[in-house]
């Protein structure tokens, strides 16, 4: 499946989604992520995880999506109870990922540093899910 095939996935269903994962143990070595981590390739458990949707819009012809990042509770990027903005940075770079042995739903961006190339992943809480949008 190319990248434009890929749903794109809004906040509610981005929501609708983690509310109905279980709670089963597994057994892939993302640990808890419940906020950012970074995950080398061979921790990331490419057997057990299916891309479901990206949170990216592939507009090649639209605006840069932004980078601005959302914490009106003055969270922090990597804090755990930081809200999952999908319009507002990093979210708005993620594909959306489903674990095949615990139904966990995990969000995947990949950081370009000035030396360094880091894939992140977060595991989505519902409840911290919210559809804010930028201001125009």
């Amino acid at each position: 499946m190319s990248d434009f095939e890929i749903p794109l996935i809004q906040a509610h269903a981005l929501k609708a989604l983690a509310d109905k994962q279980s709670v089963r143990s597994c057994t892939c070595s993302m640990g808890a992520c419940t906020g950012w981590e970074s995950v080398p390739g061979e921790r990331w458990p490419a057997a057990q995880v299916s891309r479901v949707g990206s949170l990216r819009a592939f507009d090649s012809f639209g605006p840069e999506p932004t980078y601005e990042e959302f914490h009106p509770h003055k969270t922090r990027y990597d804090s755990p109870d930081a809200p999952i903005a999908p319009a507002f940075f990093p979210y708005n770079r993620c594909d959306v990922f489903t674990c095949s042995q615990c139904d966990r739903v995990l969000l995947k961006y990949t950081e370009y540093g000035g030396y360094y190339i880091d894939d992140r992943v977060r595991a989505v809480q519902a409840d911290l899910v919210t559809d804010a949008q930028p201001e125009a």
